[in-house]
């Protein structure tokens, strides 16, 4: 059995055999997960990957909006060269399925599995926030299993997929289309300022980061101070987690770089950037000034910590 390092010894070892293909059925699961293993994934394959995703609890748990939303954003997203594609489906009829496994192939041949506690989270393989036991298991018997619950399954794609599952509010503050319902003054909160000391933006950071020779120009972050960063306000380790934006948006981010100083799109750092200079009525690629801040009626952005996960960001107009 296995209690230590699973993430490299279930994630990542069996790459070194060259396996093409992973099948994940587990019971619970985020896109946080699943954005975290597609940008820690780089450089560590030269065989292009194909992830199925199965999530087995649904009929019992139902989804949450910003997950559910979560999985068809990855899916229908541009993908590393380390991955060829993602599937993301869901168990839709009862029995509920708690199983996990984890299931490596090549060609379509099973060469290694796994199975455990250890569901497709960060809590369980993105630092040490709880203990999780997982062991080698029959790869034949393991995707024997996990073929008999897909007759059961509907992909989170699908055109028709809300008439299969039961989506509940991200959080009680939000209602199914992620407008706010009650009030967030119950909630910790930060404001984070896009300006610098100077009273104007970083010229090569913070949202004009990419505006440098050989950087896509969007690549942007949010300068995050460090007494910020030390309270546990946001999750560090680079856990990836969701921002419901006041706009109804959603975006993945993570706390990185030196001194976890700035938070990003971890996946494409161009997200951030387009995302404000949209708000901001700028073209793609435009360099941000004071005077395009002035004229929204914003120069900080204000994030409200929901859960450990997820967060409101608030960037809307005085």
């Amino acid at each position: 059995m296995m209690q230590n390092d699973l993430t490299q010894k279930i994630l990542f070892n069996p790459l070194h055999a060259e396996v093409n293909e992973l099948y994940i059925l587990s019971a619970y699961a985020t896109p946080n997960m699943l954005s975290w293993y597609i940008k820690n994934i780089y450089h560590k394959t030269t065989v292009p990957i194909r992830i199925n995703l199965v999530v087995g609890m649904v009929p019992f748990d139902n989804l949450s909006v910003s997950i559910h939303e979560g999985f068809q954003n990855i899916v229908s997203s541009e993908l590393p060269h380390e991955i060829s594609s993602i599937k993301c489906s869901y168990v839709i009829d009862k029995p509920a399925e708690h199983a996990n496994l984890f299931i490596w192939c090549k060609n379509g041949q099973p060469v290694t599995a796994f199975t455990g506690s250890a569901n497709f989270v960060q809590s369980s393989f993105v630092g040490r926030h709880r203990n999780e036991l997982m062991d080698i298991c029959n790869p034949a018997e393991a995707m024997s299993y996990y073929e008999s619950v897909v007759p059961r399954t509907v992909y989170c794609n699908h055109a028709e997929i809300e008439e299969y599952i039961i989506l509940r509010p991200t959080h009680p503050v939000l209602d199914l289309e992620c407008n706010l319902v009650n009030g967030l003054d119950e909630y910790d909160s930060v404001v984070l300022s896009l300006i610098t000391k100077s009273g104007e933006p970083g010229t090569r950071s913070g949202l004009n980061w990419g505006q440098r020779k050989g950087r896509e120009p969007n690549q942007a972050y949010i300068p995050l101070p460090s007494r910020i960063a030390k309270s546990g306000f946001f999750p560090l380790e680079k856990r990836h987690f969701t921002a419901i934006t006041d706009d109804r948006h959603q975006l993945t981010l993570r706390v990185e770089q030196q001194n976890n100083k700035a938070i990003t799109t971890p996946v494409r750092n161009s997200d951030l950037g387009e995302y404000f200079r949209n708000r901001l009525g700028l073209a793609n690629g435009a360099y941000v000034t004071r005077a395009d801040l002035d004229r929204y009626g914003r120069t900080d952005v204000k994030f409200v910590k929901l859960d450990d996960e997820t967060f409101y960001m608030d960037f809307s107009q005085d």
